[in-house]
């Protein structure tokens, strides 16, 4: 009765994969987040030379990514947290290009991974705008 009392709260989708999906991806930012907090070296390093303000962007998308995951997390803000989620990863797309090409400055990452993190990114584009969608937020 109260497990169901609190998952009516958050008025989960239906189906078990849409739950989980909308559950890692909200673990998963709000992670994210408090990381850039804690470990504020690893972004600054993967910042563009030419972008201002890094501290300041590093902070600002540690913050915005943590609000997201927790927007995630309450229905009536779950499309506009999904869709700033969406614009976020947009915003932070140029940093993991420039680790793609100056993979010299990243001695520690296998060029293939960070080609990879290139196309898992189009995936994160994907998954955040289908959390949305309609069929991740029952009315």
């Amino acid at each position: 009765m109260m497990l169901t009392k609190f998952f009516s709260f958050f008025n989960l989708p239906n189906g078990f994969w849409r739950k989980l999906a909308l559950l890692s991806f909200s673990i998963f930012f709000i992670s994210a987040g408090i990381d850039h907090f804690t470990n504020k070296e690893f972004y600054l390093s993967i910042m563009p030379p030419a972008f201002p303000l890094h501290l300041e962007a590093v902070y600002l998308s540690g913050f915005f990514e943590v609000l997201g995951g927790l927007g995630l997390l309450i229905p009536r803000f779950r499309k506009i947290a999904a869709l700033g989620l969406f614009a976020l990863l947009i915003a932070v797309y140029p940093a993991n290009i420039y680790m793609a090409l100056y993979p010299e400055a990243f001695p520690q990452y296998s060029i293939n991974l960070l080609y990879f993190r290139l196309f898992l990114q189009f995936i994160a584009f994907y998954w955040a705008y289908s959390l949305s969608t309609t069929r991740f937020n029952p009315q």
